[in-house]
């Protein structure tokens, strides 16, 4: 691990100054993610800002009617909640779904969103990677990719976000709120928050540097029944092939969001009309522009029989 100074910051404005105005610092949450990176050296900060100490921990009702999630709330305080059970259920499950225990009781909301890719070439730094190193290429492609994009890819970067409460948030069209170094905040749709690889495959979400996040918002919960499949080589403890968050009312329509296919969370709104007429036809529309390679080209089959036993198990 490269040597770095470390400072707590006391303020969320605080903490975006002194990160804004240093391109080799990073914020430090849970560090569930940063940390492992670092001890790697894909990460190399030369300086992080603790921001456990901003208070941006709870769970709090919006006059729309949802949900403020601060960005510290842990993993397993969001997913335990009594409200998201019963209102967001498809959140609680797709966090249960992911990690371990003890990780979730450390990782926070801010910091699962802005996970990094578990592709195998961005972990070794032997081979080259333009995420990891831009410009260097991208070893993956040619590689071995079974776990990796189908689509949304780019020539430059066929990696995938790995996270599990991602995909649940996306299908429930959260909005990320966000604070810069001179104070002013913005908020982000959920579907706009992660980037596609394009040209610029190091990028992985529309923040700028120094903008902290401080919250995710979650509309009015919209009523149906919520599921969230998860398809792993092994039981738990694994990223995702292919996963479905779902939220299916009782004429069969509804939304979903999948994991594991893409650099985001992948939802396609206009294919949802398909879904009172069976997974086939929808998953059509959601990958009608895919690429697969020949190694990951099973992941198309895949989601769609997730997606149709999640319209059998809700099926009334």
């Amino acid at each position: 691990m490269k040597s770095f100074t470390y400072e707590r910051a006391t303020t969320p404005a605080d903490a975006a100054g002194i990160v804004a105005s240093n391109p080799g610092a990073r914020f430090l949450g849970g560090g569930t993610n940063l940390l492992d990176l670092m001890k790697l050296e894909i990460e190399t900060p030369t300086h992080l800002v603790d921001v456990q100490d901003l208070k941006l921990d709870r769970i709090e009702p919006t006059e729309a009617g949802g949900l403020r999630i601060g960005a510290f709330v842990t993993n397993t305080a969001l997913a335990s909640d009594e409200r998201v059970r019963r209102d967001y259920g498809v959140l609680s499950r797709a966090i249960v779904a992911g990690a371990s225990g003890q990780l979730r009781n450390k990782a926070t909301t801010a910091g699962n969103l802005l996970q990094r890719t578990r592709c195998p070439y961005f972990y070794d730094t032997n081979q080259p990677c333009n995420k990891r190193k831009p410009g260097s290429g991208c070893a993956a492609i040619g590689g071995y990719s079974r776990q990796l994009a189908v689509i949304g890819s780019s020539d430059a970067c066929i990696a995938t976000y790995p996270g599990d409460m991602a995909v649940a948030m996306r299908v429930l069209d959260a909005t990320v709120e966000t604070v810069r170094a001179d104070g002013k905040t913005r908020s982000i749709p959920i579907g706009s928050f992660h980037t596609l690889p394009g040209d610029t495959p190091e990028r992985d979400n529309a923040l700028d540097h120094g903008e902290l996040i401080t919250a995710v918002t979650l509309p009015r919960p919209v009523g149906g029944t919520h599921v969230y499949r998860k398809v792993r080589d092994r039981a738990s403890y694994a990223f995702a092939l292919v996963s479905v968050a779902a939220i299916v009312q009782r004429d069969g329509s509804g939304r979903a969001a999948f994991g594991g296919v893409a650099h985001r969370p992948w939802r396609v709104e206009a294919a949802e009309a398909a879904m009172p007429r069976g997974a086939v036809e929808m998953s059509n529309a959601v990958f009608a522009d895919a690429r697969p390679t020949d190694d990951n080209a099973f992941k198309i089959p895949l989601a769609t029989r997730t997606l149709a036993a999640v319209l059998a198990e809700v099926k009334p």
